[in-house]
């Protein structure tokens, strides 16, 4: 696709170094109300397609086909205002990132975020994370950025390492991803106000940082992260976690139970709403069972 006007305003928001604040949107109706009230950017978080879209819980049962559609909605009721769109880790080897890519690009997405997590993934504030080795991820970015037929449509690298290998590990990944070629920098779940300053300080290339309601990073303020000089802040579940308190509440009033017993206070809760116990517990079971070939 040729370049569109929103990929140039990306451009442009992030050329003035102020704070892209960038709400999460999931269906018509977040995008088309992210726009009406003059929102600068938006991110189209996984999460929330995987829950409001397929009722599933985000641990990569979402496919590429699916997510490429959702963009596609997203952006055609966003218009000029600029599109993150999450790929989770491209789904599949260098040549399903390439169609990936493709795929996101036609839906005229202005940035795309890949990681670094072993698939199937889980959301960033999930436990039990694991990446890649960091040469196959760089391997993954090379597939994208050749594959991109316009260098405005932004790449996005997250690093999950954070979890596992520790803080070292993640600003090892992220500045090794951004001398790969990746546009922006995404350390996901920094765990206080110490590691969230030491990434800004130590990692050099444009930052964004993923503000999850109830997750493992402290909600920072914009002045904050504009001081420290953060690029992006996404927050992704903000939208739907106030859409789901609106549900709640009527359908509890409808029957008249508690809705205390369904109140989520952090993203494993959220998910089990979606049934992601169920998944797990179908994925432990399969798990230990070796494959026999006839």
């Amino acid at each position: 696709m040729a370049t569109t006007p929103a990929r140039l305003r990306l451009r442009d928001l992030l050329d003035t170094r102020e704070l892209v604040i960038a709400p999460g949107v999931f269906d018509g109706l977040s995008a088309h109300l992210t726009k009406r009230t003059g929102q600068t950017a938006a991110y189209m978080t996984g999460a929330g397609v995987a829950a409001s879209g397929f009722g599933l819980p985000d641990i990569g049962l979402v496919t590429a086909s699916e997510m490429a559609e959702r963009a596609r909605v997203l952006v055609d009721a966003l218009g000029d205002v600029p599109l993150i769109a999450d790929a989770d880790t491209g789904y599949g080897g260098p040549m399903n990132v390439v169609r990936t890519m493709r795929s996101y690009d036609a839906a005229g997405v202005a940035a795309i975020q890949l990681e670094d997590q072993v698939f199937p993934k889980r959301c960033g504030h999930l436990p039990d994370k694991q990446v890649v080795d960091a040469a196959v991820f760089e391997q993954t970015l090379a597939a994208a950025l050749d594959a991109r037929p316009d260098e405005n449509l932004l790449v996005v690298a997250r690093t999950d390492a954070r979890a596992p290998l520790g803080l070292d590990a993640a600003i090892e990944r992220a500045n090794r991803y951004a001398q790969a070629g990746a546009d922006i920098i995404f350390v996901e779940a920094p765990q206080d106000a110490a590691e969230i300053e030491r990434i800004a300080a130590e990692v050099d290339a444009p930052l964004l940082i993923n503000l999850v309601l109830g997750g493992m990073t402290p909600i920072e303020s914009a002045a904050r992260l504009q001081d420290l000089g953060y690029a992006i802040a996404i927050h992704p579940g903000n939208l739907l976690a106030q859409a789901s308190l609106a549900m709640l509440q009527h359908l509890c009033e409808l029957n008249g139970t508690d809705i205390a017993a369904h109140l989520p206070s952090r993203p494993a809760d959220f998910f089990n709403l979606v049934g992601m116990a169920d998944w797990l517990k179908l994925d432990s079971t399969y798990a230990g069972k070796d494959a026999s070939w006839a």
